[in-house]
């Protein structure tokens, strides 16, 4: 199983990051959380890295739905979507967002298939519109 559900975009990152975002909102997803992870290192360790931004994203009516079934399920919340600078191809930026379907095996609890099921198919659909945005261009 794939960890992630990924596309290419050959844009800037910040046009790849607001792209992202509101890909992301037409399929109900809010950005809860953001983690600079380049500003990150480089101020904690003096590491420099190519853009890496972490996207915590929630679709309410999902995540009520997994911690109905499962409370620990939070832990593995919200779903996270990586935007990266592609370092062996500085004119690309990948997307890559957590597959929902980790959650099911991890947690192994037979009313989570129907919900990862579900997150799936609205992560798919965020990170599809994505590449056919990319087809137009």
């Amino acid at each position: 199983m794939a960890l992630a559900l990924s596309t290419t975009l050959h844009t800037s990152f910040d046009d790849a990051v607001a792209r992202t975002r509101k890909a992301l909102s037409e399929q109900g997803f809010g950005v809860l959380t953001e983690i600079d992870m380049k500003a990150t290192l480089k101020a904690k360790l003096g590491e420099d890295m190519e853009d890496y931004l972490i996207l915590g994203a929630c679709n309410p009516p999902l995540a009520h739905r997994a911690v109905t079934v499962d409370r620990q399920i939070g832990l593995l919340l919200p779903c996270n979507v990586v935007v990266r600078t592609d370092p062996s191809d500085p004119g690309a930026v990948l997307i890559d967002a957590m597959n929902p379907q980790i959650m099911v095996q991890v947690a192994d609890q037979p009313g989570l298939h129907e919900v990862a099921d579900d997150a799936t198919t609205a992560l798919r659909a965020a990170i599809d519109s994505l590449s056919a945005d990319t087809a137009k261009d």
